[in-house]
């Protein structure tokens, strides 16, 4: 079926409406009719040529949130009506000893993105900036009935980014957690570090989002640009979370580590990121990276979000005005996700 979308023809090229074939249903595919999608900054890197070549034209978006309607044969977990979401990827290869632990992103064979990538019908995958889109069932999440549609599509990919190295680095109860930039992923590092019982503190370059950051769950709330702030947080933090896309002095922020600490870098600069090994060695600290969950994680940060009242701050747009809200979110002007009503695609 041809479906109306948004794409980018050519690398830093505006988006312009197009049409885009979907492939047919198949047995264990969901064919799923888009409501919302969120603009994450992974998209502008994609289409502006940061991270590489890519097979133009693309349609991005990976936070997707939009009701089934229809099902393959064979698919048992969702039927017509559901309300569900798609985050980064679709496919996988299922079977290496990843994918069978349930961590589907780290696929040896390599995971198939949700835009961008080779499909499992060697066709290229092309994302949620459209009308409707077909996806593997196996790939396809719950949307509990308790969140907002649109302010859940975020949690596909800032939410679950954000949840997953919370989780596995034991964000809670007597835990003390910084999150470096309160953008889209840190805004929700904030609420789900709070909803886990952590003690958290803000690092932004100013104090001018200080207000917004306290108002989301943060502790307390400290400006990097600052020099001050560095010698006093020193050896203070158990987990610190680098949400920002843009390089930060990496051993100046390793040192705000505890014994044990770790430093987990989500966030993907264009620019490659430098540090000292002394800044490491001296606190047996770690720095760390993490993309994304797999399937099952996600759905628990969904079933956890919706548990606990969270979604994504946002900022609803209409499709035409996607070139800018990119423009935007270079300028670090929205709090704290755009969100494109695709009712207004079509």
């Amino acid at each position: 079926m041809r479906v109306h979308a948004y794409a980018a023809p050519a690398a830093g090229r505006p988006l312009a409406p197009t049409t885009i074939e979907r492939r047919d249903v198949g047995p264990n595919d969901v064919l799923i009719k888009i409501e919302y999608a969120g603009i994450c900054h992974s998209d502008i890197h994609t289409v502006n040529g940061d991270w590489g070549a890519q097979p133009f034209p693309v349609v991005p978006g990976h936070e997707i949130v939009g009701t089934v309607a229809a099902t393959g044969a064979d698919v048992t977990r969702h039927t017509t009506g559901d309300r569900v979401g798609v985050g980064c990827m679709v496919g996988s290869c299922g079977e290496c000893a990843n994918c069978r632990n349930g961590d589907e992103q780290y696929c040896v064979e390599g995971m198939i993105p949700t835009y961008a990538g080779t499909d499992r019908d060697g066709t290229t995958t092309q994302g949620g900036y459209s009308t409707h889109v077909v996806v593997d069932a196996d790939y396809v999440l719950a949307v509990p009935d308790g969140l907002d549609p649109a302010a859940a599509a975020p949690l596909l990919c800032a939410g679950i980014t954000t949840y997953s190295p919370l989780r596995r680095r034991g964000a809670g109860p007597d835990r003390r957690v910084a999150v470096v930039g309160l953008g889209g992923l840190g805004h929700m590092a904030v609420k789900l570090a709070h909803a886990m019982g952590a003690e958290v503190t803000v690092l932004s370059q100013s104090l001018k989002k200080r207000e917004d950051g306290l108002r989301l769950g943060a502790d307390h709330y400290h400006a990097t640009a600052d020099p001050d702030t560095f010698k006093r947080l020193r050896n203070r933090f158990d987990l610190i979370i680098n949400t920002v896309s843009a390089p930060i002095d990496v051993d100046a922020h390793l040192r705000l580590l505890a014994v044990d600490g770790a430093l987990v870098n989500v966030g993907a600069p264009a620019k490659r990121l430098d540090l000292n090994v002394f800044s490491l060695l001296n606190g047996r600290r770690s720095y760390a990276g993490s993309m994304i969950g797999g399937i099952a994680e996600t759905q628990e940060m969904l079933d956890f979000c919706a548990e606990h009242n969270i979604g994504a701050d946002i900022e609803l747009i209409s499709a035409d005005y996607i070139n800018q809200a990119y423009e935007r979110v270079l300028a670090s002007d929205v709090r704290y996700r755009f969100v494109i009503d695709v009712a207004t695609l079509g």
